[in-house]
């Protein structure tokens, strides 16, 4: 009787035609009954523990109106009639000299305008055009209802309000009851591949979903007033943008998707202090709340990524590269070989893009030096710096969105996303081009990609 119940059980997932059979056997032996129930329950072992493949369907850019642009003289107009201290207002302007960025960089609209207006109001504004407008151009570009999504993740890093943002989204889409909505706050720069990190592992687990990744960070109420230099570059640097991902677990999109995982590694070096502290929110002399970036920012992310490096070498690297790093290894420990230092892997051997999280001209050539890339390595990372500023979380999607509208994406190819945040943190995500992927004019590269990458005046920050 229990292997009746067993075999009944099971019918479920088995086509009518093979029900037949299992029929036929059930009436026949009931040693064959019994090996059928067996083999039965090892072919669900074995279907529940195969890999599931995660890919990345498609993602969406936003690309802000022409009226938010901040030229270099607007910027210097705004501070002026802020009645800005004269030393900051000439630090951030030698600041915004070298930093990289073209004239059209764009800012909120809030903080464009004279005199600028710090309100909350402003931010949900900022946050609700740049989340709503991504969200629904994806979700337009692929198809796809939005009570079909069943994970959501946003991430900003400094603006939490409350509803959540994802609680936003949930009403403005009229998505699900059910849906598995999640909202990440303080993990910097590098929060849209912790995002991904953890879709990667809520897809794992609920196999044949959707998740809905939104990248923001809304820069309202984040600007600073004050006289500390460190605080200062946030003015500087960050830019308005945000990018909506979209994730899928289900096998019938392997052949609509673009890419599919094929690693994260998150590194973070919180327990040191210098790490802990190198980008850090903090109140000034004067009561200002702004956010502190150290001088030694670089040679932390340089030890981050160092770090992630050996927990992604193994995994990415052909066995010759390994071999031969390994090698330079053991030979400079024994002290074989003198003056020849340590081997450099060929990156180009297991990427063929790179998309460098465009923290700032001085972090991207740091990385390029350092892995000894090529400068069309880091094209993509320059470009998007120069044309759209640090968007923070959302940059490395411009990036492979700029990578795209050039025609460079072949089937096969591997892009390397590098991501670094506060904390302090250096994420990467390894994907896998599925097909050929053809330009699309609609995208926040549009009617301009023609024109990059321009000549842009060498100069890095002092």
């Amino acid at each position: 009787m229990a292997l009746h119940v067993l075999s009944s059980s099971v019918q479920m997932f088995i086509p009518p035609a093979a029900n037949t059979v299992i029929e036929l056997f059930l009436s026949s032996s009931p040693h064959l009954t019994m090996a059928l129930a067996f083999a039965l329950l090892a072919l669900l072992y074995l279907v529940h523990r195969r890999k599931v493949d995660i890919y990345l369907m498609d993602y969406s850019c936003y690309r802000p109106p022409s009226s938010y642009r901040l030229s270099l003289s607007m910027f210097r107009e705004s501070m002026v009639y802020d009645k800005m201290d004269p030393d900051s207002i000439a630090f951030q302007c030698k600041i915004l000299e070298k930093s990289g960025y073209s004239e059209q960089t764009c800012i909120s609209p809030s903080l464009a305008c004279i005199p600028k207006t710090k309100a909350l109001s402003s931010a949900l504004e900022e946050a609700e055009t740049t989340m709503f407008t991504a969200v629904a151009g994806l979700l337009q570009e692929s198809n796809i209802e939005p009570k079909a999504i069943d994970i959501l993740i946003t991430n900003s890093s400094v603006f939490c309000p409350t509803p959540s943002l994802s609680a936003m989204v949930v009403n403005e889409f009229r998505m699900r009851s059910n849906v598995m909505s999640f909202n990440l706050s303080g993990m910097g720069c590098s929060a849209g591949l912790v995002s991904v990190s953890l879709a990667n592992d809520l897809l794992r687990v609920h196999r044949n979903s959707l998740a809905l990744i939104v990248s923001i960070e809304p820069l309202s109420l984040n600007w600073y007033n004050g006289k500390v230099p460190s605080m200062l570059l946030t003015n500087c640097l960050f830019r308005m943008g945000g990018a909506a991902v979209l994730m899928s677990s289900r096998v019938q999109d392997k052949h609509r998707a673009k890419y599919r995982l094929k690693h994260v590694v998150r590194t973070t070096k919180a327990q040191n202090d210098q790490s802990h502290g190198c980008i850090y929110m903090d109140v000034d002399p004067e009561n200002e709340v702004g956010v502190s970036i150290s001088k030694k920012v670089i040679d932390v992310a340089g030890d981050a990524l160092k770090t992630n490096m050996a927990s992604l070498g193994p995994l990415a690297f052909p066995y010759r590269e390994q071999f031969m790093y390994l090698f330079s290894l053991i030979c400079n420990k024994l002290r074989i070989t003198r003056g020849t230092g340590i081997y450099t892997p060929n990156f180009n051997k297991a990427f063929e893009h790179f998309c460098i999280h465009a923290g700032g001209r001085a972090v991207i050539e740091a990385v390029r030096r350092n892995l000894r890339l090529r400068q069309q390595d880091v094209e993509a990372s320059s470009m998007t710096l120069y044309r759209f500023g640090n968007t923070s979380s959302s940059s490395i999607w411009y990036e492979l969105c700029y990578i795209e509208a050039k025609g460079r994406m072949k089937g096969g190819d591997r892009v390397w996303q590098i991501a670094f945040g506060s904390g302090f943190k250096c994420n990467s995500a390894v994907w896998q081009c599925l097909r050929d992927v053809k330009p699309n004019t609609a995208t926040a590269w549009k009617d301009s990609i023609h024109s990059y990458p321009p000549q842009v005046p060498h100069s890095t920050f002092d």
